[in-house]
């Protein structure tokens, strides 16, 4: 007999009705499994174990007020045990379906152990832990391999079935998913505990959370503090032969400059303005590239503002419906060895009308752009209009148009000119347009673009011109959208020029075009590990920011929350950097086991290096101590009331305040923590030592004492 553990019931169900298809095998529904013939069909509810608590090492009692007493906690082997409900108990459903499986995984007839996990890190390690925990690996009599599914169409089920690999073979994906979920429970436990203890705030810290946080308060930051610069342009708008020509000069002048501004304008105007040149061609314009999982979420939240948890959730469910390809992607191409299996998809939506013909490019078929899967496509499965919901129909349309576009058999032919202007020799100007002649794959994809006609000019033809100087200012930068925060996050060393491309877009340019982009940088930052999460978690880790309330989402625009603003500015002040630096360096440590040229063990290590470092740091002096204390420290006696001044969220505030005493320490002036010891300090002797580190509203750094003026504290120079 054959057991096929499947990550999820819906997977289960696609599986039986793949062996059926081709079998003819009628499979009968049990207690938590189905069995038809050879094969025992059962599956998990996603994740059915989950890494032990702290307290679960330390002995103490889950659900008490956390302390210091247990961190940091290093366990020396990481333990699991079944998933917990809401109630802090063992989630019954959980347990029954655990108990199905370990019954089957024993059975005495059962030969063959199927892992049927989703394709990727996470699946491949939530079956196999229920298998670990059954205690049917190891045993001679009993083998174990792996169903690896691109799709979920009883085709692919079946074809699958019958290629499986020994699970072996998957051992450094497995160990790439254990040491991203120790690593990630280091970080989580350890310093989620620490910075809420320091704060009396519960702070979510996490290696993903915090640096995609943090780059949009960043962002925020920027734009609230922008400060427009005043420039001047030498712009001409004047008509030939009744058509407007706009000229813009390179030159810029700031605000202090007009003068110089006015001057070039008049030079110009005392020039002759002469079309020195006009190029006209035919050329074949390429169509954009399939989609990874976030280059569609990217522009599902441009054209319809919608979140990534959502997209995914639809993505994922015309998935496990089997229209849709694997769609945890990270990858725009196709393997070479799919080019059967593509022909057929194109036979398919031949069938219902579409002009497409294969294509074997390498804009197309790139081995060297894949780690574990191709670019999402649509199946030879094509749904009914009325079988989906309005939101599925314009998720599959978006793929299924894509991939119309990309193996569309008309070429999109484009009449593309330039006009160059010489200004008195002192300057030119190019001016560019284009015509399409042949719409070409237009018509599936950006169908609503509008040519760009150039005036009817000529070389050697006068142009009038009337240079002045107009003022502009600089803009701010933009808020991060769905689709800049994406590409951010798959490289967040690349440069970002998305304000740059804004400026310098004409009319060559094709919306969501960029088939002739080179994206060797991008893939190269995937593969080393440099992004920030992966396809399979950033839209998860982003929607608990959300719900966490650390950032908001309106329409596809992000913006940092109070709460969000909070956590960053906290964890500054803490010290504890969790920047884009760090997390790229786990990010790349666990490419590494995947690769095996490191062990699951050594990248658990530098993630415990670099939480040592947090709790073992000490200060050499007063002067130079940082250290605010945890939340609830006594302080000492409040100058004012007499009553205990404690640690608080902000400051060190009195104990008497519902009394109506308002004395309080800041924990943070002039950009400088105020230290536990130095409040303690201030209290007892009325000043604190000499506090090294401040920066002036100038940005200037000082040095001074605080000391206590009646019930206020103020600079002691």
């Amino acid at each position: 007999m054959i057991v096929i553990i499947a990550e999820k019931p819906s997977l289960a169900r696609n599986i039986v009705a793949g062996i059926g298809q081709f079998t003819k095998l009628n499979f009968q529904r049990k207690n938590g499994y189905f069995e038809g013939g050879d094969y025992l069909v059962t599956w998990a509810f996603g994740h059915l174990f989950s890494l032990c608590d702290i307290e679960d090492y330390t002995g103490g009692e889950a659900g008490k007020k956390w302390c210091m007493d247990s961190l940091p906690c290093f366990p020396a082997e990481f333990k699991y045990k079944l998933r917990m409900g809401a109630d802090k108990k063992v989630d019954t459903g959980v347990e029954k379906q655990f108990e199905t499986i370990k019954y089957l995984c024993l059975r005495d007839d059962v030969k063959t152990i199927v892992n049927a996990g989703d394709s990727d890190r996470e699946g491949e390690i939530i079956v196999r832990l229920c298998v670990m925990n059954t205690g049917a690996l190891g045993k001679p009599d009993k083998q174990f391999t792996r169903l690896w599914l691109p799709d979920q169409t009883p085709e692919t089920v079946w074809k699958a079935l019958n290629e499986m690999k020994n699970e072996t073979e998957y051992d450094n994906l497995a160990d790439e998913g254990f040491a991203r979920t120790y690593i990630d429970w280091l970080y989580g436990v350890n310093l989620t505990r620490y910075a809420t203890l320091k704060t009396g705030t519960l702070l979510r810290v996490g290696r993903v959370i915090v640096p995609i946080v943090s780059a949009i308060y960043d962002r925020d930051l920027a734009i609230r503090n922008f400060v427009p610069d005043i420039y001047y342009a030498a712009i001409s708008k004047e008509k030939t032969s009744g058509e407007e020509i706009e000229l813009v000069s390179k030159e810029r002048f700031d605000n202090s400059k007009k003068n110089q501004a006015d001057a070039l304008c008049a030079k110009y105007n005392a020039s002759e303005a002469r079309v020195v040149s006009k190029k006209t061609k035919k050329e074949t314009l390429n169509p954009g590239k399939l989609f990874s999982l976030s280059k569609l979420q990217s522009l599902l939240g441009k054209k319809y503002k919608m979140s990534m948890a959502d997209s995914l959730a639809i993505v994922q469910k015309l998935y496990e419906e089997g229209y849709l390809t694997y769609p945890r992607t990270n990858s725009e191409y196709l393997a070479t060895n799919e080019k059967d299996k593509i022909k057929k998809i194109i036979n398919n939506i031949k069938g219902v009308g579409y002009p497409v013909v294969f294509k074997d490019k390498k804009t197309i078929f790139d081995d060297s752009k894949i780690e574990s899967h191709s670019a999402l496509t649509p199946t030879y499965k094509i749904p009914k209009k009325e079988s989906l919901s309005e939101k599925e129909m314009q998720v599959y349309q978006t793929v299924f148009r894509r991939f119309v576009s990309v193996f569309c058999e008309e070429e999109c032919i484009a009449q593309k000119t330039e006009i160059v202007i010489d200004v008195g020799g002192y300057e030119q100007f190019t001016l560019k347009g284009i015509t399409i002649l042949q719409r070409g794959f237009l018509r599936f994809d950006d169908s609503d673009r509008k040519d760009k006609i150039l005036p009817a000019l000529e070389k050697g033809d006068i142009v009038n011109i009337d240079f002045k100087p107009v003022e502009k200012q600089t803009s701010p930068p933009r808020h991060y959208t769905i689709e800049t925060l994406n590409n951010y996050l798959k490289n967040p060393f690349r440069e970002d020029k998305a304000a740059l491309a804004e400026k310098e877009k004409n009319a060559t340019s094709l919306p969501d075009t960029d088939e002739n982009e080179n994206d060797e940088e991008d893939y190269k930052a995937i593969f080393e590990g440099l992004e920030l999460g992966t396809e399979a978690t950033r839209t998860g880790i982003i929607d608990n920011a959300r719900k966490s309330g650390y950032i908001d989402l309106k329409k596809d625009v992000y913006t940092i929350l109070p709460d969000g603003e909070y956590l960053i500015e906290q964890l500054m002040q803490m010290q504890i950097s969790m920047d884009k630096y760090k997390t790229s360096i786990m990010g790349q440590a666990l490419k590494k086991v995947y690769r095996g040229s490191m062990t699951v063990d050594e990248s658990v290590m530098l993630a415990k290096n670099e939480i040592a470092e947090v709790f073992g740091r000490k200060e050499t002096s007063v002067e130079l101590d940082t250290d605010t204390g945890f939340y609830g420290d006594l302080v000492g006696k409040c100058p004012v009331c007499g009553k205990d001044v404690v640690k608080g969220k902000y400051s060190y505030g009195c104990t008497g305040y519902k009394e109506g005493c308002k004395f309080r320490i800041n924990s943070f002036i002039c950009k400088r923590n105020i230290s536990l010891s130095n409040a303690k300090l201030l209290l007892e002797n009325g000043k604190t030592s000499e506090i090294q580190g401040f920066i002036s509203k100038a940005g200037k750094p000082f040095n001074a004492r605080l000391k206590l003026d009646g019930d206020k504290v103020v600079f002691d120079f």
